[in-house]
């Protein structure tokens, strides 16, 4: 009597074990939120469908916040992976090694940059990078217009020149959206919109060329004098003053849905996905052919 006791409960802590192990889940099957600024709106999008397309039992929502919020909504739990492009400060890595109880390894997955654009009409050619900070700190007209506080584009800038702190004495204006400010930007003039590559870096989308129509594109003059534009050639080799490299974060401490589409996404299918939406892929892959 015992013994059959003891096989009927090691028989229902097998299915209740089946039924756990099935439920459990993996980078094939499950449900997850990534956080991205709107400024990478594009490439997130785009290796999100794609992931799903391979892993139809996937289910991956995209949604979209300041940078620095994305980031406080990891610590918080309230979702599994998001988008960065500015380094974590001191104080941030610890928290993320805290809260999060991982080792802080950013997956790196493409370059884009932060770029300078003006109406066709404008007379200006180029921008420098000292006339950024200018801007910046001895302005007084807001003659930069960024998408708003404590996003991507005005993050990296700040960071880029050492002005982390000093939010509240920078000059700029804001206009909600990287679409927007090229759409608007022309209402204002001798303003100067900052926007992400990636907001326009498909080149074979028609809604994207369209919305490039607008305005032109302002190259860069670095601290030593050359001329920079933002195009892959120069941001392969970070050349032009404000190229960034895009990686992901996430709080996933085991192999599910999301280190399975961060692995997709610094994998080559996933880099051939960065490479369609015109940026730089972070990983690149030599192309081998045998000849027979």
């Amino acid at each position: 009597m015992k013994n059959n006791f003891l096989w009927i409960l090691c028989f229902f802590l097998f299915l209740f074990s089946c039924k756990k192990s099935a439920d459990a889940p993996t980078p094939q099957k499950g449900e997850i939120t990534i956080v991205a600024d709107d400024a990478f709106k594009n490439v997130t999008e785009a290796l999100s469908e794609r992931y799903m397309a391979f892993y139809p039992e996937t289910k991956i929502n995209v949604l979209y916040k300041k940078e620095d919020s994305a980031f406080i909504d990891l610590l918080q739990n309230k979702t599994q992976v998001i988008v960065m492009s500015r380094d974590l400060t001191d104080k941030e890595l610890q928290l993320y090694e805290d809260k999060v109880d991982l080792k802080f390894q950013p997956a790196k997955f493409a370059a884009d940059a932060v770029v300078f654009v003006v109406p066709n009409e404008d007379p200006r050619e180029s921008i420098s990078v000292q006339e950024v900070k200018d801007f910046l700190i001895k302005g007084k007209d807001k003659t930069l217009i960024f998408d708003g506080n404590n996003a991507s584009n005005i993050n990296f800038v700040k960071q880029k020149f050492g002005l982390h702190d000093a939010t509240q004495n920078l000059n700029f204006g804001v206009i909600r959206g990287n679409d927007n400010i090229i759409k608007e930007v022309g209402k204002y003039k001798g303003k100067i919109g900052v926007i992400s590559l990636n907001t326009i870096s498909r080149v074979h989308s028609k809604e994207i060329n369209e919305l490039k129509s607008h305005v032109k594109i302002l190259p860069v003059i670095a601290e030593d004098g050359k001329i920079y534009r933002p195009e892959l050639e120069y941001i392969k080799n970070m050349q032009y003053p404000f190229t960034r490299i895009l990686y992901f974060l996430t709080n996933e401490g085991f192999f599910g849905v999301s280190n399975g589409f961060i692995r997709f996404s610094c994998t080559q299918l996933g880099q051939i996905v960065v490479s369609k939406q015109g940026l730089q892929p972070y990983n690149n892959y030599k192309r081998e052919v045998q000849m027979r």
